[in-house]
């Protein structure tokens, strides 16, 4: 088909008048502004790898309910593990499915962050720096989204339960967060150098924590949730194998005891043989106890 210069025009004419029919404008009549839809919030919308920053890894999947609301709908962060190295919010697509089922009013968000490497790039802080982000760039936009910013919650596994821990401990001056879901994360990264269950931790740590519990010891304490428990901290609750290797149960153990002495809302869950996660009637059991205890806290 060949287009001549009448066309042309034709064509040019009615997309000007697509662009000027998608705008409106300013409060004050002058400058035309693009019209921004919002999803419609009847219909459950899969948002994949949203970017809340310029890294490829900076991304999130977010999951929103139908019938959604600012004033009922709640949110459950997910947050993968991995040893801070290794891991991908992927790995926790069959979590987000069945907890979605046990709680089908909530929306979620399944967070990406950036890997610290064994050449000392992406070292701590740079994950829970992420995590802050992520939670902020979704926060910011609830309107758009129709979720409820002041109901929110927090699971990770492992190196990501460490993250949700620290997100709720050291990162909820609004006390938004209302409960978090530790899955067999590490809580104390001095005893975890000083007392490794693998013998490679010492250097990996001394690597992604820029030196020793003697030279940096700041960025230790920063990093175990441990010494970050008081009243104040949301609920938790803990999930261990007794068997674990990776993480020993100590480190759930002296959570668990730090928040009974403060007098924190709190369960701890062992599994007797089980190493660093479970599969079979012991995970749905986890994902009923998660799911009950999100109930109960997250008000």
């Amino acid at each position: 088909m060949k287009y001549s210069a009448k066309n042309t025009l034709a064509i040019v004419v009615l997309v000007m008048i697509v662009i000027i029919s998608s705008c409106k404008k300013s409060d004050d009549g002058g400058t035309l502004l693009p019209v921004i839809t919002t999803p419609d919030p009847h219909v459950a919308l899969v948002l994949k790898d949203v970017s809340y920053g310029t890294d490829s890894l900076q991304k999130v999947d977010i999951y929103l309910p139908a019938n959604r609301s600012i004033d009922s709908t709640k949110i459950l962060y997910l947050i993968h593990g991995g040893a801070w190295t290794a891991g991908d919010k992927k790995d926790f697509d069959s979590n987000v499915i069945v907890m979605k089922t046990l709680l089908p009013q909530y929306a979620f968000v399944n967070i990406n962050y950036r890997l610290a490497t064994f050449t000392g790039i992406n070292e701590w802080p740079t994950q829970i720096n992420d995590v802050n982000a992520a939670i902020d760039f979704v926060t910011n936009k609830n309107s758009y989204y129709q979720i409820n910013n002041n109901k929110l919650a927090v699971m990770g596994a492992s190196a990501g339960a460490q993250l949700a821990l620290l997100k709720g401990y050291n990162f909820n001056s609004n006390h938004s967060i209302k409960a978090v879901v530790d899955l067999f994360g590490p809580t104390d990264l001095i005893d975890l150098y000083n007392h490794p269950a693998n013998p490679t931790y010492p250097l990996m740590l001394q690597i992604f924590m820029s030196g020793t519990p003697a030279t940096n010891n700041a960025n230790y304490v920063s990093g175990s949730p441990l010494y970050s428990v008081n009243a104040s901290v949301p609920p938790t609750i803990i999930f261990q194998g007794t068997a674990d290797s990776t993480v020993p149960m100590r480190q759930s153990d002296s959570l668990n005891l730090r928040l009974t002495n403060a007098g924190v809302t709190k369960q701890y869950i062992t599994y007797t043989g089980e190493g660093h996660g479970w599969a079979g009637n012991n995970l749905i059991d986890t994902y009923n106890k998660a799911a009950a205890f999100l109930v109960a806290n997250n008000k």
